[in-house]
């Protein structure tokens, strides 16, 4: 046999891997089902990058270091750094290379920027304006207590970076470090004596720290040569709020003034004014921007003043349409340059300015000349709740849906007949022809406005309005086929709610009730000091409010919120809102008999304590209004016997969801059936035990009974903990302390080989305890989110959705989750199609739904049936959006891509004309047997 050598074993090799490789996506299906939105976050600190004259670097609440295009806003490039109070920055400098030298020797390889971020440690970073690489990083660990070091600021000064600790109430510690090497600029770090600060009061105005002290300002300049003065502002009123400083210069704006910290000056402003100084405008010449919002006329004013004399400087004042969607301006930075226009023998030079603005909905504004350029809308950066909508019936449907309309109610009336149909019918499509008939000369009806804007329902489904609520309050309507933004709604007023818990929103009625509208709602909590509930009633196809302003406030603060059962005779679901005082009201009220025998329960995640509540609707005699009344019905208290045990988690059923198969067939052909019960949510507690060691109990509690079907106990584990909850089984994920590893266990619970009742459940008369089957599991990395597949019957196989802390989203089959699974394989095993066990779950690449589309920082994922059984439609948000389809049992429903039509057309053709030979000579065979 003839050896092979190395160059055969290398294209041996070299075949093998591109085999392998050709598993993947095609290249012609990127984005083709799917789109991905990146973004970067609320601003809380920017600058135009002085190296470009297209380049905006910010940082924000997210952190997230990134620079934007000045022309179209896009991200050049975008580091995320760490996550939590560890990547939060607390200064950002975008250096002057020629002015500061602060470059180093080696071309444009050299930092541009940097930055502070964290506190314990402090993590000073040197980054490249050009790429966004990392040049050089240095850390600070400050010997002082944690909460002092959360609180401390940083500051740029003369090529130094000083480092304040404030110790409330009692001093400042001042310590100024070299920026590039970190070595401390003093010996010993200054201590300053501030007995007039206070957490809540206090800002860093350029090199002053300065604090709201009842009717004056008090402050000290840091970086002072001589001895440390408090210099003090008289306010005139009692202050109101800390001072807010004024970017780019040591001035405060408090109660309605701006205070200049190096001199005498004033001015007035209004409570929400923006202020900006600027020393690049003209020359070294400081000038103040203040932007003030006209919400009447929907405009926003830019005035200008030269700060040393207060003359207005009419070169950058104008005057711009600002859109009600957008939240109250702050001046992040300013850039101008000259621009020469005319003929040469007259031309005159003029400022060209590009004005950066942060809105306090987060959205991100450039304008330049007078004229909004661009806006990103970084409010989707932070997703509250997300949901998908069925799109409306397009005007043929629409027609065909009101005959139909028109017959059932003729046939509820006995009035019904065949030739009345027959008439509807042939008008309906005479109509259908004329109005083509003219659209083709181009004279016929205008389409609709859902029409134009292509909201209409495509057959199978797919094509959906996603709404989506974010933590500012601001709503979206958009396509989740082409990512289009085509409607948006600020609420200002609406925040979330004080335990944590986000925005809800609600789907009243779809769009499935033609020719009724859909109507979302969204609930929230009022920013005010009332925080009493809020409702924002809307039409989610179209964005308008519905009653009036759209916008209702509750005299009353919501503790609990449910949709009711039942519908009215408008198809509307009621919302059923549980106040403080445990007393119940229904919106609308004429929907209150419906409430009759409802169950509600709440959880409070502090006390781990859980009740239940039993409301009835009872007549009041004599009136033809009723009274809702609320019993309390059980309670239950998951605090433990050290009463440390806090509630971290709440996961129900999905209350779309519908189960198709009942039971699961055995190896011996029985049937195991499910413990379905709809009114069963997991509660997961976490805390301390006896020997301070950290415990995370799991109970199943029936929220009608009040029993506690199943508890589990995990010891040594920590949060982030992710659940999900759906037909009879449970999946939730943790971090094991004892292994270091990060596991998800899975639960199914069955009645048995016998099914109590197949019909109704009832929890008042529950089926005994069930059988449980339980497993754990190994991942190789940490999970961010979980959630379940779900299809419109519940038939295709459930699949979970991992969103990994990478940024990828794993489709896990169950059969790989299934707590079944058993340690050895045997034959009932086998017959059964379970997989044996084992304890690492693969994530080969394969299963990624989003390749290389990276999610960054996942926060949640939201699924939702289409029109196809086999499809289910996904939202996974984080900082970025990704939407997608998944088809956890394969599209068996629908034609494949390259589906041959052309063949299958010939073979039917000659299929059809073989038969229709095949009859003619059959019958006339048939005929000469007859005559002989």
């Amino acid at each position: 046999m003839k050896h092979l050598g190395s160059n055969g074993c290398f294209r041996w090799f070299v075949w093998f891997a591109l085999v392998v490789s050709c598993a993947g996506l095609f290249e012609d299906q990127i984005g083709k089902f799917d789109w991905r939105q990146q973004y970067v976050g609320k601003i809380i600190h920017g600058a135009f990058d002085t190296t470009s004259v297209d380049r905006i670097i910010v940082a924000t609440e997210s952190n997230v270091l990134a620079a934007l295009s000045a022309k179209t806003g896009e991200i050049l490039w975008r580091q995320i750094l760490e996550s939590g109070s560890r990547g939060e920055v607390k200064l950002l400098q975008v250096t002057n290379p020629s002015a500061t030298g602060a470059r180093l020797s080696r071309g444009n390889l050299g930092h541009d920027v940097i930055t502070v971020t964290g506190s314990l440690p402090a993590l000073v970073r040197g980054w490249n304006s050009n790429s966004g690489t990392l040049e050089w990083e240095w850390s600070l660990l400050p010997a002082v207590a944690e909460e002092a070091a959360l609180d401390a600021v940083w500051f740029e000064h003369d090529g130094l970076l000083y480092h304040v600790v404030p110790v409330w109430g009692s001093h400042l510690e001042v310590t100024p470090y070299q920026a590039v090497s970190g070595q401390q600029a003093r010996a010993m770090t200054s201590r300053i004596a501030a007995s007039w600060t206070a957490k809540e009061r206090c800002s860093l105005a350029g090199t002053f720290f300065v604090c709201a002290s009842k009717e004056q300002l008090l402050a000290l300049d840091l970086v002072s040569d001589g001895s440390s003065s408090i210099l003090s502002k008289p306010l005139g009123s009692e202050a109101v709020g800390r001072p807010r400083p004024v970017r780019g210069e040591a001035a405060v704006i408090q109660n309605g003034r701006y205070y200049s910290l190096s001199s005498d000056q004033k001015l007035v402003f209004g409570s929400k004014d923006a202020a900006l100084v600027d020393r690049t405008v003209q020359g070294e010449e400081p000038i103040l921007l203040q932007g003030t919002v006209d919400r009447v006329n929907g405009r926003l004013i830019i005035n200008a003043h030269r700060l040393r004399d207060f003359v207005r400087f009419d070169a950058i004042e104008f005057s711009v349409d600002y859109s009600e969607t957008l939240g109250d301006p702050e001046l992040i930075g300013v850039r101008c340059k000259q621009s020469t226009s005319g003929s040469p023998s007259s031309r005159s030079a003029s400022l060209v300015c590009r004005i950066l603005l942060s809105a306090e909905d987060g959205a991100i504004v450039l304008i330049q000349q007078g004229k909004i350029k661009w806006v990103r809308e970084e409010a989707l950066a932070e997703v509250s709740t997300a949901d998908f909508l069925d799109l409306t019936l397009s005007d043929a449907e629409g027609a065909i849906e009101e005959e139909l309309n028109n017959k059932n109610a003729e046939e509820n009336g006995l009035e019904w007949d065949v030739f009345g149909a027959l008439q509807r019918r042939i008008a309906s499509q005479a109509l259908h022809v004329k109005n083509v008939f003219l659209q083709i000369l181009g004279i016929g009806p205008a389409p609709s406005k859902a029409q134009r804007a292509g909201l209409v329902r495509d057959d199978f489904g797919l094509h959906k309005m996603l709404i989506v609520v974010t933590a500012s309050g601001k709503v979206f309507g958009i396509d989740n086929v082409s990512g289009k933004h085509h409607w948006i709604r600020y609420l200002p007023t609406f925040t979330g709610f004080a335990n944590g818990q986000p925005m809800k929103l609600l789907v009243q009625r779809t769009s499935r009730f033609y020719p009724l509208a859909a109507q979302c709602v969204v609930l929230g909590r009022d920013r005010t000091i009332s925080q009493n509930g809020l409702l924002y009633i809307f039409n989610p196809i179209t964005g308008q409010p519905i009653s009036g302003g759209g916008v209702i406030e509750l005299p009353y603060r919501v503790q609990q919120v449910a949709l009711l059962h039942e519908t009215g005779p408008d198809f509307l679901k009621g919302l059923l809102l549980l106040d403080y005082n445990n007393q119940v009201h229904v919106v609308p009220e004429s929907l209150a008999p419906q409430a009759d025998n409802f169950h509600l329960f709440t959880a409070h995640h502090r006390t781990a304590q859980m009740s239940g509540f039993l409301v009835q609707y009872r007549e009041a005699p004599g009136s033809s209004k009723g009274e809702l009344i609320t019993t309390p019905s059980w309670q239950i208290d998951l605090s433990g016997g050290s009463k440390r045990q806090q509630i971290v988690a709440c996961e129900g059923k999905s209350p779309i969801e519908h189960v198709h198969s009942q039971g699961r067939v055995m190896a011996d052909r029985s049937v195991l059936y499910k413990y379905i019960n709809p009114n069963l949510v997991a509660v997961a507690t976490h805390g301390l035990d006896s020997i301070h060691r950290f415990i995370m109990n799991v109970h199943l509690v029936d929220v009608v009974s009040g029993s506690i079907v199943f508890s589990m106990s995990h010891k040594r584990v920590r949060p982030p903990l992710h659940m999900v909850h759906s037909e009879n089984w449970l999946v939730y994920s943790y971090y094991n302390d004892k292994a270091r590893r990060t596991e998800i266990t899975s639960i199914e619970l069955y009645e048995g080989k016998t099914q109590t009742n197949s019909t109704v459940w009832s929890s008042l008369d529950a089926p005994p305890l069930p059988m449980v089957e339980r497993q754990s599991y190994i991942l190789p990395m940490a999970v961010a989110s979980l959630k379940e597949t779900i299809t419109e019957k519940g038939i295709t196989s459930k699949h979970i959705l991992i969103g990994l802390s990478t940024g990828a989203v794993a489709e896990m089959s169950w059969a790989l989750l299934d707590p079944r699974r058993p340690v050895t394989s045997p034959e009932k095993a086998r017959e059964e199609g379970i997989i044996p066990y084992m304890p690492e779950l693969p994530l080969p690449h394969e299963i990624l739904i989003n390749y290389n589309q990276t999610v960054a920082n996942i926060r949640g994922m939201h699924t939702a049936p289409s029109g196809l059984e086999s499809t289910c439609l996904v939202l996974v948000h984080g900082l970025d959006l990704f939407v997608t389809r998944v088809s956890p049992s394969k599209t068996f429903d629908l034609l494949k891509e390259d589906f041959d039509y052309f063949l299958i057309t010939i073979v039917l053709i000659v299929l059809t004309t073989t038969s229709c030979v095949v009859k003619q000579l059959a019958s006339k065979k048939i005929v000469k047997q007859a005559w002989k």
